[in-house]
């Protein structure tokens, strides 16, 4: 299964870039990453509601959405791993995980998402969430594929 990774804002050089990368890298096939930005200052509402049209036009057509909020539902590895085997069964090609910017996620993005996927009550930063969400897909494929990565 293709794995994307649309997420607001682009990740610089720094320890997170390195987590992200030091995951990513295990990931086969390669995890798609497409980074958006809105430019102009404007209103956080109004700012939310175009990051979540650039955020969902850039999911494949057909995909299963997820979305990361803090309000979202919390999973366990195997948890997670076993809603990506369903997924893949039922014929999904693509999972387009979604991370939004400063402010969060729109309602728009949330309503769309097959799942809306929480790493626990605490607020992360934005680029640090992308290192964990690479983990945990490595950690699902290791799972999945019955690699001694994961340990009970």
């Amino acid at each position: 299964m293709r794995t994307h990774l649309i997420a607001v804002g682009r990740i610089k050089a720094g320890p997170e870039r390195t987590l992200f990368d030091h995951f990513a890298a295990r990931i086969s096939p390669p995890m798609n990453v497409r980074e958006v930005e809105v430019k102009r200052s404007m209103p956080s509402p109004k700012r939310k509601a175009n990051e979540a049209k650039m955020l969902l036009d850039s999911v494949p057509n057909g995909a299963v959405i997820v979305a990361l909020d803090e309000r979202g539902k919390t999973l366990s590895s195997l948890e997670f791993s076993n809603k990506i085997r369903i997924w893949e069964d039922e014929g999904y090609r693509d999972i387009g995980f979604i991370i939004g910017g400063a402010d969060g996620l729109d309602v728009a993005v949330r309503e769309k998402a097959t799942l809306v996927l929480s790493f626990g009550q605490m607020t992360w930063p934005h680029m640090m969430v992308r290192g964990m969400l690479a983990e945990q897909i490595y950690r699902a494929n290791a799972i999945l594929g019955g690699h001694p990565y994961h340990r009970e």
